[in-house]
């Protein structure tokens, strides 16, 4: 009687979620939709910047900060703008860009601005005609709790009616021995019937269904990162029965896990480094953002719960990928059609332009990391304006201000950090000075550390003259610069034909370099190479090179090489150069230019086009002499320290006004060789 009591309450709460599930659809359709905060999207007020008044600042304190997320985020117009109307339309999105840029920050908003519906509990109940096909089923937010909570009471108040009966036939028993004088037989007998009846009597526990996602009630999308997740994490999983049998074995309904998928069920999914995912995990993805419902199953293919599958659970989320740009090319293809098809891609911008209105949101951000910290005091007008100077120093780009905010706001704490440190109401620009010398990431303290070392064993040579030998400078991670001694030899060759042989783990695009390099080395020599063998050695560089900026070095250290003409040691240089002599722009000038200071360098040359991203510490001004050149003859012009300059410049103004076919007329003749087609 009792089984059957149990299955038909079962089967009642079954149908009462069902019939709320269809109420959920009906209240759904005919209500308007409403905001995370319950108004109307028209309606709600949105914060601006016009409030912001440079002059009148006095603290970070008399900053306004907007309330919702996606007010917050600054330089990124075009991502707020495709959030907003991915969340009425419930769009997936996939934002690629550099770290730091606001990715996980926009995924929070969305969850924000999602409109607003009803949110369900979603419950698995044991099956009855099959153990490891448990049963799904949805109902109101908030009634998941109840429904479990009243099966447990009830199944303890069942527990205690049929204990209390099994103690009195054990009594009962136990009394009539003693009466008939077989106490003995009569110990045995109940502890016999006890233990059978214990062993055969139904689990109550078992028929008791479990709570698999729980919602609050009348509260916000639910936002889930899923980032790094691993398979079971992620899709949901079965977790290992050690007692698979003999009554000791758990309910396989009571074994099952719900996933992130299955979490973030009318609401966000945010999963940053995509491309991590094995194909398998991604695969699943798909197919839940197809279907909108995925079963749950075991993950591991020797675990019992590889038997168990439960019923679709449903998983109607919004997707938020997110990547650098390598992320796309570890992403499965039709995952990332799904999501252009029915979504949208954005590309995170790395800066913004530095106008009076950036300004003012870039104020605004300082202000916001303060408040959103809650341990760091306000930031004077003094501080403000030296975060700003870094901002446009780490945009690495003229006229623009770094969007790498995560880097920013670790400053930002920093500094009041130190300002907490001497008891200070505001955080000062001494204290700004300060985190910044303490803040410094691992590539500028390892980048400092090197120079030290190759200065004790005269690795980096900072004063004299030297045949071969140039002050290259390289950027390291992506704050950091370093010298990069570059030298160069030529010898007569050995084979058919000359060849130029570069070492120093060079990567794809240096090594490309490296060839174009050839072209201004044959132009502004004029000397057929074919005769000799060009070796060039990148001193140092245990890590790899990557890039071209270090062309201008390496063809100045190859002309000093071949024409024996010494080189300034006190002299760096950094620059790309075209196969016909222009000096063409580089990236990380600032940082290169600090690294030449500090290792004792007076003069850098870098490209003209670069001349306005400078921005270099105070300290190192008056410690380096720079100097923009727009082609490799004014290169050559500052480094080189021929015996007779005028003469030698000459010629190399000669040779970089001559044509192609005369070129080859004056190869050819001084060679000796006739050069077919001259």
């Amino acid at each position: 009687m009792d089984r059957e009591n149990q299955i038909h309450d079962r089967n009642a709460e079954i149908k009462e979620g069902i019939t709320e599930g269809q109420d959920v659809i009906s209240r759904a359709i005919s209500q308007p939709v409403e905001t995370a905060g319950g108004e109307d999207e028209s309606d709600k007020k949105h914060q601006t910047t016009d409030e912001i008044n440079l002059d009148n600042i006095e603290s970070s304190s008399d900053i306004p900060v907007p309330e919702r997320l996606v007010d917050q985020v600054i330089g990124q117009e075009h991502a707020v703008e495709v959030i907003k109307k991915a969340a009425i339309q419930r769009r997936h999105v996939m934002m690629i860009g550099t770290p730091g840029t606001g990715k996980s920050m926009l995924a929070k908003a969305m969850a924000e601005l999602l409109p607003k519906e009803d949110l369900q509990d979603i419950l698995v109940y044991p099956n009855s005609e099959d153990s490891n096909t448990p049963i799904i089923r949805t109902v109101k937010a908030g009634r998941g709790k109840e429904i479990v909570n009243a099966h447990k009471a009830e199944a303890r108040k069942r527990a205690q009616t049929r204990n209390t009966l099994i103690m009195v036939l054990i009594f009962g028993i136990v009394g009539y021995s003693i009466i008939i004088g077989a106490m003995l037989m009569g110990i045995i007998a109940a502890a016999f019937i006890f233990m059978a009846l214990q062993y055969s009597r139904p689990k109550d526990e078992m028929m008791v269904p479990k709570l698999l996602v729980s919602s609050e009630k009348d509260g916000n999308a639910p936002y889930i990162d899923g980032t790094g997740s691993h398979a079971g994490a992620l899709l949901g999983d079965v977790r290992h029965d050690p007692f698979q049998s003999g009554g000791l074995e758990t309910p396989a309904h009571d074994r099952v896990e719900a996933g992130g998928i299955h979490k973030a069920n009318k609401g966000v999914l945010f999963i940053d480094e995509i491309n991590t995912l094995t194909p398998h995990s991604q695969q699943n993805l798909l197919t839940a953002l197809q279907e909108g419902e995925f079963p749950i199953t075991g993950q591991s293919e020797r675990s019992s719960g590889a038997m168990v599958k439960t019923e679709p659970v449903p998983c109607r989320f919004v997707m938020i990928a997110a990547g650098n740009l390598d992320a796309m090319e570890g992403m499965h293809p039709a995952l990332r059609s799904r999501i252009r098809g029915y979504g949208y891609e954005v590309f995170m911008q790395d800066s913004m332009p530095d106008t009076p209105e950036n300004q003012k949101k870039f104020i605004r951000f300082i202000a916001q990391e303060i408040k959103n910290d809650g341990k760091i005091p306000p930031f004077d007008r003094g501080a403000i304006e030296e975060i700003m100077r870094e901002a446009r120093r780490r945009s690495n780009r003229k006229g623009h201000i770094t969007l790498k905010l995560r880097d920013m706001g670790g400053l930002i704490r920093v500094a009041g950090d130190m300002a907490r440190q001497d008891n200070a109401p505001v955080t000062t620009t001494d204290h700004v000075l300060k985190a910044k010398s303490i803040a410094r990431s691992v590539e500028d303290q390892i980048s400092d550390e090197y120079t030290k070392r190759s200065r004790d064993y005269e690795l980096t040579v900072v004063d004299g003259i030297k045949v071969g030998r140039v002050n290259g400078l390289a950027v390291v991670g992506q704050d950091s610069g370093q010298v990069l001694p570059i030298m160069a030899e030529a010898t007569p060759t050995q084979g058919a034909t000359g060849t130029i042989v570069a070492t120093g783990l060079l990567k794809e695009i240096a090594q490309e370099s490296i060839t174009n390099v050839s072209a201004i080395v044959k132009k502004f020599t004029g000397r057929d190479i074919r005769n000799m063998d060009v070796h060039i050695q990148f001193i140092g560089t245990y890590s790899g090179v990557e890039g071209d900026s270090a062309s201008v070095s390496v063809a100045t250290a190859v002309i000093s090489a071949i024409e024996g003409i010494p080189v300034r040691q006190d002299v760096a240089m950094t620059g790309s150069l075209s196969v016909r002599g222009n000096v063409l722009p580089i990236g990380g000038a600032t940082y290169k230019i600090e690294a030449a200071a500090k290792a004792g360098i007076k003069t850098v040359i870098i490209p003209h086009s670069n001349l306005d991203d400078v921005l270099i510490e105070e300290r190192y001004k008056d410690m380096v002499e720079i100097i923009p050149v727009s082609t490799i003859e004014e290169v050559l012009d500052v480094a080189l320290v021929p015996e007779r300059k005028e003469a030698f410049m000459e010629k190399i103004r000669n040779l970089a006004r001559m044509t192609p076919a005369e070129f080859l007329e004056k190869v050819s003749g001084t060679s000796g060789k006739k050069v077919p087609g001259a």
